[in-house]
């Protein structure tokens, strides 16, 4: 009688469970980890570490830290930044942790956090060119450059004053080009830009004498438009590392 009732138990104990996963997934329990996307080129904002061939940088210390204060994992990949967004909407990245801009264009698309940090374009010339750029109209019929997939790109087109605007797979190569000549200027990320001449990273350019920023905008986390579940997740956590001093640590951390 015993030995016939104990598999029976077992047997209803297994349905029990099963039933049980079956309705937390029904009810969308929140995954416990969640790829994100990050790119090998934004120095200080995500790079990649040649000695352990990770990427690194603020972004990827802050989606760390709001993944710790969030209560789930993160795994980091690198992505090419013109492919962030498409590799979020068809669902091989789950988050976005890089130096992108918010834009109603992009919130058209994907869905932001709350902001982490805040910036607008910098504009890089050669190292012997001293004329002051107070803004960009000083460049009117040259050749200038911008990172493809940037806002800038857009920016510099609409503009409608230069001879061509050049795109770039990344700043690297931009700058390459306006070392030798080949563009006038560079117009891109201005804290990523103004890191690496200070780290000696980019040779023969420099910061514009002169030049202020017109188009500021936040720094966010951003995940697939209508996730929002994930975005309140993440809009919490990084409502606690702000109010911890987590968040403020990092960005003195990469001196941004």
């Amino acid at each position: 009688m015993q030995s016939f009732f104990r598999p029976a138990i077992r047997v209803a104990l297994g349905l029990c469970a099963a039933t049980t996963l079956s309705f937390a997934a029904a009810q969308g329990a929140a995954p416990a980890s969640y790829n994100v996307g990050a790119t090998a080129t934004g120095i200080p904002f995500t790079f990649l570490d040649i000695k352990t061939n990770n990427i690194q940088g603020m972004m990827v210390d802050t989606v760390q830290a709001v993944a710790k204060a969030g209560g789930f994992q993160v795994n980091v990949q690198q992505t090419v930044f013109s492919a962030l967004i498409p590799s979020l909407t068809s669902s091989k990245i789950d988050i976005i942790s890089a130096a992108m801009l918010k834009t109603e264009a992009r919130q058209q698309v994907v869905d932001f956090s709350e902001p982490v940090y805040s910036y607008g374009e910098g504009l890089m010339v050669k190292a012997d060119d001293n004329r002051d750029y107070p803004t960009l109209d000083g460049l009117k019929g040259e050749i200038v450059g911008a990172q493809v997939g940037t806002v800038f790109v857009d920016m510099l087109q609409k503009k409608g004053i230069f001879k061509e605007v050049r795109t770039y797979d990344s700043v690297a190569d931009m700058t390459r080009d306006l070392a030798l000549g080949r563009i006038k200027a560079g117009v891109g990320d201005q804290p990523i830009m103004l890191y690496q001449i200070e780290q000696k990273a980019f040779k023969g350019v420099k910061m514009a004498n002169g030049y202020k920023s017109t188009n500021v905008s936040d720094v966010c986390l951003i995940v697939r438009k209508g996730d929002t579940e994930t975005l309140d997740r993440v809009n919490k956590a990084i409502a606690t590392i702000k109010a911890d001093g987590t968040l403020a640590q990092i960005v003195k951390k990469w001196g941004i």
